[in-house]
């Protein structure tokens, strides 16, 4: 069973990102307070959960979250402040849209940087302990697939709708094959050495 909060203060977000090893896209986080008295049996990491799952999942914790943010940085950003600086723009980015503001915050991971001087703690696999990070994990996960899908039509030799980016088999052929596109991170190693690419 999940605990709700981590501290003492009923106003504790969680919050937590998806993408950070995609080829393409962005990277996208989510922040989430959740009701002292919240609970469901089926909540848990993204990572755990089918994608019929935390699509269900993701309405009830919309609804029910005493607040909620979501964020994306996208890929120019990326290549600009590198992927972990970006997941915590995006986490930040995300509090920023808290109302209330949170009074504590958790952090699935082991890095963070001060947001607001609001204190905050990181735990590794905390999207596995507290239900307010595993509802973040699945808004992150599930808002970051719809975008996925939707840049999907533009650019469908990739299937991004089905590998949401992240670098299958099947994505590196594609890139092989037709280059890449503005979606792509190219601060990211695209293909391995033997299949270089000129960029």
């Amino acid at each position: 069973m999940l605990l709700i909060n981590h501290s003492k203060f009923i106003l504790e977000c969680g919050t937590d990102e998806a993408g950070r090893g995609c080829l393409a896209g962005p990277v996208t986080a989510a922040a989430v307070i959740l009701p002292k008295d919240f609970k469901n049996e089926v909540l848990n990491d993204s990572k755990q959960l089918s994608e019929k799952k935390r699509e269900l999942l993701k309405p009830t914790i919309e609804n029910q979250a005493v607040t909620f943010g979501v964020s994306h940085v996208f890929q120019e950003e990326i290549d600009t402040i590198n992927v972990l600086n970006a997941s915590i723009l995006a986490m930040h980015k995300s509090i920023d849209q808290l109302k209330p503001r949170p009074k504590f915050i958790i952090v699935d991971g082991n890095k963070f940087k001060p947001y607001a001087q609001i204190p905050f703690e990181t735990i590794i696999k905390g999207d596995g302990k507290y239900l307010s990070i595993a509802a973040a994990s699945i808004l992150a996960k599930t808002h970051r697939d719809q975008y996925m899908e939707m840049i999907h039509e533009e650019f469908p030799m990739y299937n991004w709708k089905k590998n949401k980016g992240y670098p299958t088999k099947e994505h590196r052929e594609a890139i092989k094959k037709y280059g890449i596109t503005k979606y792509h991170r190219k601060s990211f190693r695209l293909l391995p050495e033997q299949l270089k690419l000129d960029l």
